[in-house]
C-alpha cells in the first residue's frame, strides 16, 4: 500500500523502515532535513511538504512528540486533514492526551475520515526489531482495517476502546513502567550499598516475588545486562524528558477522574529532578544515578 508517514525521529525511524521492509511504498515527511535523510537511505521517499505526502495515501501514520503538533499536523492552517483522500486510514502513533486523540478524531469523521489513535510501547528496540505493541483506540472496523499495516511494525495489536482509549492504556501503562523503574533502582542501590553484586541480586530478584519488566528486559544497573541503555551511558532509549511528558499525561488524566495516583505523583515528581539534574536525555532508566551516593 501507499502510506504517508510522519515524524522520522528514534521511533518513527525504524517504524518506518519495516513498512518498507514488509513491502509498502512509503512516503515520509519531517521538519529535520537529516531525518528524512535516514529514511530514504532506508528506502523511502522523501516529501517536501505534508501535503504532497498524503498524496495518494492509502494509509497515513503520524508519530510525534506532542498534542499539538498532531493538532497542526492535521489541523493547523496548512493541515493536512482535508487532503487526504477519504478513502484513507489515519493511524495516529503519537502519545498524548485522550481529549485531543478525540477531538481529532471527531473532525476527522464528521469531514468524512476515518482515524484511529495507536500509541506503542516497546521502546527504540521494539521500534528496530519490529516487536512493538500497538495500544489503540477508535472503531473495532477500523482497528480490524489498520491491524495488517500495523503488524508490519510490531508483535502485537490491543484495541483498548473507543478514540482516545489507546492513549488512556498507554499512559497507564507507562505510569506503572515508570514506578517499577523507580522501585528497581532504589532496590539495586540498597543491595550494592550493602555490599551486594548487582548481577546476582538482579537474578535473584527475577526468580522472586520481584521479578518485573525493568529486571528483565531493562536493566537499569550499567554492565548487568547487554545491549541496553544504562550499560551504554543512558544513550538511546526512552528519554526522561518524553518519561515526564507521560507522567504529566497520567496526572492530568487521574485528576480528570479524581483517582488516586500517589505513585504515579511521586514518580512524576522524581523524575522532574531527575531531568533537572542534567538527565533530561539521557533514558529513562538513568534513574539510577538519582540513587548513587554523591562520592560514587
Amino acid at each position: 500500500m501507499k502510506v504517508a508517514f510522519f515524524g522520522v525521529g528514534h521511533m518513527g525511524g525504524p517504524m518506518a523502515a519495516n513498512l518498507i521492509k514488509a513491502g509498502h511504498q512509503v512516503t515520509v515527511f519531517d521538519l529535520v532535513p537529516e531525518l528524512l535523510n535516514g529514511a530514504v537511505k532506508e528506502g523511502a521517499q522523501a516529501a517536501s511538504s505534508a501535503a504532497q505526502a498524503v498524496q495518494g495515501a492509502e494509509v497515513v501514520v503520524s508519530m510525534l512528540p506532542s498534542a499539538g503538533a498532531v493538532r497542526g499536523l492535521y489541523l493547523g492552517d496548512d493541515g493536512v486533514l482535508q487532503q487526504i483522500d477519504e478513502s484513507a486510514l489515519i493511524i495516529d502513533c503519537s502519545t498524548i492526551d485522550a481529549d485531543t486523540a478525540r477531538d481529532v478524531a471527531s473532525i476527522a469523521k464528521e469531514q468524512g475520515r476515518v482515524m484511529i489513535d495507536a500509541p506503542v510501547s516497546g521502546g527504540v528496540g521494539g521500534a528496530k526489531a519490529g516487536t512493538l505493541t500497538f495500544i489503540c483506540g477508535g472503531p473495532q472496523a477500523a482497528v480490524d482495517r489498520a491491524r495488517p499495516v500495523l503488524e508490519c511494525m510490531g508483535a502485537q495489536v490491543f484495541r483498548a476502546g473507543d478514540n482516545g482509549a489507546g492513549q488512556l492504556a498507554k499512559i497507564c501503562n507507562n505510569m506503572l513502567l515508570a514506578i517499577h523503574m523507580i522501585g528497581t533502582a532504589e532496590a539495586l542501590q540498597m543491595g550494592v550499598d550493602h555490599g551486594l553484586d548487582p548481577a546476582v541480586l538482579s537474578d535473584i530478584m527475577k526468580a522472586s516475588s520481584g521479578d518485573n519488566w525493568s529486571l528483565d528486559k531493562y536493566n537499569p544497573w550499567p554492565g548487568v545486562m547487554e545491549n541496553v541503555p544504562s550499560s551504554k551511558n543512558y544513550e538511546g532509549g526512552f528519554a526522561v524528558k518524553l518519561m515526564n511528558k507521560d507522567l504529566g499525561l497520567a496526572l492530568q488524566a487521574g485528576l480528570s477522574s479524581q483517582s488516586a495516583t500517589p505513585m504515579g505523583n511521586l514518580a512524576k515528581s522524581l523524575y522532574a529532578a531527575h531531568g533537572n539534574h542534567g538527565y533530561s536525555d539521557k533514558d529513562f532508566s538513568s534513574i539510577q544515578a538519582f540513587f548513587q551516593h554523591k562520592n560514587d
